[in-house]
């Protein structure tokens, strides 16, 4: 029986990297922990090996206009460059082991970008990193030793894992004929198990040490989400549902083909870790870009709550963050200090317990400013869902189905269902837009929300 496919911290291991962790030193475990990739140092030495050789290549060792050793600093920051445009990407990702995507369009995407950046850097930091024709042959040079590497890594993965042991899960028709459809046009995959539905499906995957469970009824997630998928990710399973006609009309973009069947990739975290960190390096640059004119405008707001409601100016109140844990909120207290003496109470529409002189700021959504503080402390994004208070938080769970997956992302300053909606919007319809923002997320959305949350304020349109 072949083993079963490595894990390490709970995740699966990447592809073609595994081996080497095992076998040149147990200290990289925590690294890998962290993010670290062997394919990290791979593509920094075939990125610094390319840029040397193309100089060779033009010019012999008779480089133009600087020494060498104003190219070899050039080259490193170059390479550097690329791979920190390639983690954000995704070239470093995780890959599950079946319905793979090709790398191609995602490695020629980073290499651009990486080019793009280099330009800037060249501008940015007055340093001539290399000459500008040589940043087209990178472009196509490096990009076909990137996917190289990574069919490289594929392959030596592949070796020594075995191929992939799938569970299916479906219809015994259904099953036939997929199964017939592996035999045929994916040799490397092996058939362990099959199942009619998902009750013991935890226990057969372990039993049978399988590396990933295909759905092949179109409707079978409702029966896996959030367990026994969560479980078995957690055990470095891969999770692949079938897709029909009647799916693919919905826009899905996500689609892999594996056999010749599409399949579409199923995850209990819609944002892949790349993204996440991307999304809260923006945060982090913004805010502190802005930090000058947010400590004058907080302060002054400061001053004005103190002069019209008094001490204390800050409220705290504990609220539900991303993945369901709770964390102190911060704003400007707008309401009587006696105002929820009775219980937690939801706000209205001209409530009387905001002091007068302070319903603009709640209006304007003004009294939120102070939750920048917990942007910066990771508690908050400055976009995503709105965080609610945990006794609201089980109620509205229990009414709108799908309610605690927009816990997945931290929740934000403002959010799709602020600006697509209203204050008083029915949950299940904010619901909608959060869920539609986290599978839709990009940066370019965010500056989209943004942009329009200062025209919905000025509007009043809160």
């Amino acid at each position: 029986m072949d083993a079963q496919q490595p894990t390490s911290g709970g995740a699966p291991l990447a592809p073609g990297t595994d081996w080497l962790v095992n076998r040149v030193s147990p200290t990289l475990g925590p690294l890998w922990r962290r993010g670290f990739r062997v394919l990290f140092v791979l593509d920094a030495i075939v990125l610094y090996l390319v840029m040397i050789a193309i100089n060779l290549v033009r010019f012999g060792t008779d480089w133009p206009t600087y020494p060498m050793s104003h190219y070899w600093i050039g080259f490193a920051i170059a390479t550097g460059i690329h791979l920190v445009v390639g983690y954000f990407t995704g070239l470093y990702e995780r890959e599950p082991r079946l319905g793979q995507r090709p790398w191609l369009p995602r490695v020629t995407l980073a290499m651009a970008l990486g080019i793009g950046v280099d330009g800037v850097t060249v501008v940015a930091l007055d340093r001539y990193l290399m000459p500008r024709l040589n940043l087209a042959v990178l472009f196509v040079v490096g990009s076909v030793l990137l996917v190289g590497n990574r069919h490289l890594s594929r392959s030596l993965n592949r070796r020594r894992q075995g191929p992939p042991r799938v569970v299916l899960v479906g219809a015994p028709s259904t099953i036939t004929t997929v199964t017939e459809q592996l035999a045929h046009s994916d040799r490397a995959a092996r058939v362990v198990a099959t199942r009619g539905d998902t009750a013991d499906l935890v226990d057969v995957v372990r039993h049978h040490q399988a590396t990933d469970v295909l759905l092949l009824d179109v409707d079978a997630f409702g029966h896996v989400f959030p367990q026994p998928l969560g479980t078995l990710e957690s055990d470095g399973v891969g999770f692949l549902q079938r897709v029909g006609a009647q799916e693919t009309l919905l826009g899905l973009q996500s689609v892999r083909e594996l056999a010749g069947m599409p399949f579409v990739r199923l995850r209990t975290h819609t944002l892949p870790a790349h993204k996440v960190k991307l999304k809260r390096a923006f945060d982090l640059l913004l805010v502190i870009a802005l930090s000058p004119l947010i400590a004058l405008v907080v302060g002054a707001l400061a001053l004005y709550v103190r002069l019209c409601a008094g001490s204390p100016v800050f409220y705290r109140q504990t609220r539900v963050g991303r993945d369901g844990q709770p964390f102190t909120l911060v704003k400007f207290r707008t309401m009587r200090t006696d105002a929820e003496a009775q219980g937690a109470v939801l706000a209205t529409e001209n409530d009387p317990r905001v002091v007068p002189g302070l319903a603009w700021m709640r209006g304007t959504r003004a009294d939120e400013l102070p939750q920048l503080w917990n942007v910066l402390r990771g508690d908050m994004s400055l976009v995503g869902p709105r965080p609610e208070r945990p006794e609201f938080v089980a109620d509205i769970a229990r009414e709108v189905p799908g309610y605690e997956r927009r816990h997945e992302l931290r929740p934000g300053l403002t959010g799709l269902a602020q600006v697509q909606g209203r204050y008083h919007t029915d949950a299940a319809f904010k619901v909608g837009h959060d869920l539609q923002y986290l599978v839709n997320w990009s940066l370019v959305l965010d500056v989209q929300i943004i942009v329009r949350t200062v025209w919905v304020v000025l509007a009043r349109r809160v």
